[in-house]
């Protein structure tokens, strides 16, 4: 059975053009984004409140585009995208997107890599990815060279970025070092570049996004992102939210307009770079930058721009959900609405937050990178707590069984497959990969997922868990995020993760590691905690699903920049301590 979206939601405006650069759909009105007159400065800095108009955007690609065109001998119309690929490595700026757009203009490729990668990190992606040149940013720049010459980038294509002196200090650029707007100031004086001359079906098969895998488990995977995937996501994201908006307007006095978004999560990561960096902006919204999560800044940032809507990740809202005292001292009502993606929300933990702020829409998004990116969300007028929302257009999905055989009723398990003209090329210099991923233009999530109908009777996909990370216990499947979203409702828990362990009779047995939450005194005992958090499961859960594993209290939980548990990590670390048969950690 072929899951697609709700009876209400239309039809795409027009196919996915597959012949057109992501920077000419972007900064081109005929292709129904909104008109760059009316539309809202695409970024502004959220700490010094720096900003340039659409209008004036659009003139920085243009000018970027002519001087990189010069410096790097990168020509629109000449070479392959492989000749000219950039690395991006760097905090959100005002700049970031824009230089994006540039590169494509000279069709090449944008690589960006997550800040807060480690010198071998960034080598690794910039050696895998063939990057020619990489623009940084002063508080990465040592990072960026000691990379850079390692993989033969020559310093002199070294470039910067520019961020604000609170997070750059008082120390000025290396002279020796061009920044972009140096070279945006020498893009005004360069003749015109010429247009692209594509072929047909070029911008459908060729790489504009070069991004690699959170890498949870093994080394990051280079995704190739063509231009059709990044503007048929943007087009499926764009016709659903409207068509939404445009039913709930029919019941209630709604906002109609451009507004204004919050752009906390790092421009390397799919969900950002898709969802606000483009769907936004397409929209002709306004997103206001923040270089990462400090809950000061950030609450700081939605009062003095009256941010209206929310980009974030669980762990963000498991801080506010905390931090509630601290959330209060600011005024937040300009906000209509949260989304999160990137891992997945438990209905506790939204539940939660949706009593701190009943006015909030509080919705929900499923993607990946391989995704490039949203194939389902909530819509404003159909909330489901817990829900990932309902298929975006042209989105099909299946559900498989262990088995591979394919699901056809609702409220059974199984893994997501997905096709979407947002379903990325493959992988890069990884044939394997792709066999195991793609076929006929499926691809296979890893995700397990149920199809269930919501009272209002549109089908919703609720993400349960990966299928490698199922815990299995005596034949009975648990999922660890079912059980992750229900502790942090215990007052004693600030944030955990749960893994499976050995276990001769059973098979496997759900682990908890736990870090306790302020709340917790100095003075109680660390067993009495253990055993209080284990009855609030026992309380809830099957039996199966209880803590038998043990709970063990630690300073953090590892996660990736997204938000994703890193449970590899933990398995390691426990299955080195049973190893060495120490005390138990």
């Amino acid at each position: 059975m072929v899951f697609t979206s709700p009876q209400w939601v239309p039809q795409l405006p027009f196919d996915p053009p597959d012949s057109l650069s992501i920077s000419e759909f972007m900064l081109n009105e005929q292709y129904g984004r909104q008109p760059i007159a009316h539309s809202r400065p695409p970024f502004t800095c959220g700490l010094t409140g720096l900003e340039y108009s659409a209008h004036q955007v659009k003139d920085r690609v243009d000018q970027l585009a002519k001087a990189l065109s010069k410096e790097l001998g990168w020509k629109p119309n000449q070479g392959t995208e492989w000749d000219k690929v950039a690395g991006i490595f760097s905090v959100n700026t005002v700049d970031t997107i824009t230089l994006s757009w540039a590169i494509h203009r000279l069709s090449g490729v944008s690589s960006p890599a997550n800040a807060v990668y480690s010198s071998s990190e960034l080598e690794y992606q910039l050696r895998s990815s063939g990057s020619r040149a990489l623009f940084t940013c002063l508080p990465l720049l040592s990072t960026a060279l000691e990379a850079a010459s390692k993989c033969n980038i020559p310093r002199n294509k070294v470039f910067l970025l520019q961020v604000p002196k609170q997070i750059s200090g008082s120390q000025d650029p290396p002279k020796d070092i061009k920044t972009v707007d140096q070279l945006i100031q020498e893009g005004t004086s360069l003749p015109t570049l010429e247009a692209l001359r594509w072929e047909k079906g070029q911008g459908a098969r060729q790489t504009a996004f070069l991004c690699y895998s959170s890498g949870t488990s093994g080394l990051p995977k280079g995704v190739k992102i063509s231009h059709r995937n990044v503007i048929g996501n943007t087009l499926q994201i764009s016709t659903y939210e409207s068509s939404a908006r445009e039913r709930l307007k029919q019941t209630e006095d709604r906002h109609d307009g451009t507004e204004v978004a919050l752009g906390l999560l790092p421009q390397s990561h799919i969900y950002s770079l898709v969802v606000i960096c483009h769907a936004t902006l397409y929209r002709g919204d306004q997103v206001i930058n923040l270089p990462k999560f400090e809950l000061q800044s950030y609450l700081n940032a939605i009062q003095r721009f009256k941010i209206n809507t929310l980009y974030v990740v669980p762990p963000i809202i498991i801080n506010m959900a905390k931090n509630k005292k601290m959330c209060d001292k600011y005024n937040l009502h300009s906000v209509r609405g949260l989304f999160t993606g990137a891992a997945p929300l438990g209905e506790e933990t939204a539940e939660e937050l949706q009593k701190q702020y009943p006015a909030w829409e509080v919705r929900q998004g499923y993607g990946l990178t391989e995704t490039a990116t949203v194939c389902c969300m909530t819509a404003s007028d159909d909330i489901w707590l817990g829900s990932s929302g309902s298929f975006l257009p042209m989105v099909e999905a299946r559900i498989m069984s262990v088995d591979g055989v394919e699901i056809t009723g609702y409220d059974q398990p199984g893994e997501l497959v997905i096709k979407s003209p947002s379903v990325v090329l493959g992988y890069l210099n990884s044939d394997e990969a792709d066999r195991a991923t793609f076929e006929d233009g499926w691809m296979r999530t890893g995700d397990v997922a149920v199809v269930k109908k919501s009272p209002k009777g549109n089908e919703h996909c609720f993400i349960v868990d990966r299928i490698k990370e199922l815990i299995k216990v005596k034949g009975l499947q648990v999922a660890p995020a079912e059980l992750e979203a229900h502790l942090l409702t215990h007052p004693a828990v600030a944030d955990c993760a749960v893994i499976s362990v050995p276990d001769e009779a059973a098979g496997e047995l759900p682990k908890a590691f736990v870090v306790k939450s302020a709340s917790v005194g100095l003075e109680e005992n660390d067993r009495m905690v253990v055993r209080n958090i284990q009855k609030h499961v026992e309380k809830h859960k099957a039996k199966h699903k209880w803590l038998k594993g043990g709970v063990v209290f630690v300073p953090e939980i590892p996660k990736s920049p997204s938000g994703k548990i890193l449970r590899r990590m933990l398995k390691e670390k426990d299955k080195e301590a049973r190893r060495q048969k120490g005390p138990k950690l």
